[in-house]
């Protein structure tokens, strides 16, 4: 075997530039987004497409909804991860996209209450959506947005040349 050094060669360029992440980051969290957001619609209200087929909100249509808050979640947390490019992030960051997730957890447990036995509905009846899980829901997707504000960052004009 031969070892020799490798002989030197021109440097190769390592760190990210700015440009080369923002852009594609951005169309694939807006992407993500817009799909959760119909997948989200499709389960609140299938008869604006003509797919409703139950007079009541069972567990498919739940199920469906919470898929589609996912994905809106995710996106939302691409996208606005995506503008920390290049700077460090704050604790006030860290602490929002934790709320994100929490917010989810939430809504999850609130919709598919009856499911795991915790809802209005013991286990052979159908799944019920009523105002407590709707109202559980709620405050979950408030915890999503309030986490979905405190990931923005916000450039003071004391900090805005960070690098």
């Amino acid at each position: 075997m031969n070892n020799k050094p490798l002989p030197a060669s021109t440097p190769v360029e390592t760190t990210p530039r700015m440009d080369d992440a923002v852009s594609p980051r951005a169309w694939v969290s807006i992407a993500i987004t817009w799909v959760g957001f119909f997948i989200f619609v499709v389960g609140t209200k299938p008869d604006y497409f003509s797919w409703d087929r139950s007079p009541v909100v069972g567990f498919v249509q739940i199920a469906v909804f919470l898929v589609g808050l996912a994905f809106i979640c995710l996106g939302g947390y691409i996208g606005l991860h995506m503008l920390w490019w290049g700077i460090e992030r704050t604790i006030t960051s860290d602490i929002g996209s934790r709320l994100v997730g929490t917010g989810y957890v939430i809504a999850v447990f609130a919709g598919l209450a009856d499911v795991f036995g915790m809802g209005s509905q013991s286990f052979p009846a159908v799944p019920y959506f009523g105002p407590w899980q709707a109202s559980g829901v709620l405050i979950g997707q408030g915890v999503i947005a309030f986490g979905f504000l405190l990931m923005i960052p916000f450039q003071f004009p004391w900090n805005r040349n960070r690098k």
